[in-house]
């Protein structure tokens, strides 16, 4: 009897973990769309307050190596300094995936940045892969705030 109690209940964990939908209804995809949407339009704009308002008070940032940013107030400040010497406009934004759970959204994807000095000088194109964190929040703009974030080198383009 304890037997067929345990095959059960592992039966009903199995039917229930393999039913969570992962995907996100219409709704979620098209607000977290607008979201990132939101991030990008401010770097495009130099609005450094809007898209540290974009990002959790305590956001983490990962760059690789010692390059972290940590808080909402660093966030800003740094971007605030980017955006006084470069026009900085995403020229890629490639969705790799998107995975919803409750109230979180995790997605990865393959990103270009082109940043031009505003002295004249050359500009440059920055590519890499990043994985972020966001979680839905009703003090942001959006409806979402980047809670954690982590980049790396992008694959080669084919």
């Amino acid at each position: 009897m304890k037997w067929i109690l345990y095959f059960f209940c592992s039966c009903l964990l199995v039917t229930h973990a393999s039913a969570q939908n992962l995907d996100g209804s219409a709704a979620d995809r098209k607000s977290l769309d607008e979201a990132t949407l939101a991030i990008r339009q401010a770097f495009a704009n130099g609005d450094a307050e809007l898209a540290a308002k974009l990002h959790h008070a305590n956001v983490v940032k990962y760059f690789g190596g010692k390059n972290v940013v940590s808080g909402r107030a660093a966030l800003q400040k740094q971007l605030t300094e980017w955006f006084k010497s470069s026009k900085i406009e995403f020229v890629e934004n490639t969705v790799e995936s998107t995975v919803f759970t409750g109230e979180t959204a995790i997605q990865t994807v393959i990103f270009a940045i082109r940043s031009t000095p505003k002295n004249g000088g050359k500009p440059t194109i920055g590519r890499g892969r990043s994985m972020v964190i966001y979680i839905r929040d009703k003090s942001s703009p959006t409806g979402w705030l980047s809670l954690r974030e982590m980049t790396q080198a992008a694959p080669d383009k084919k």
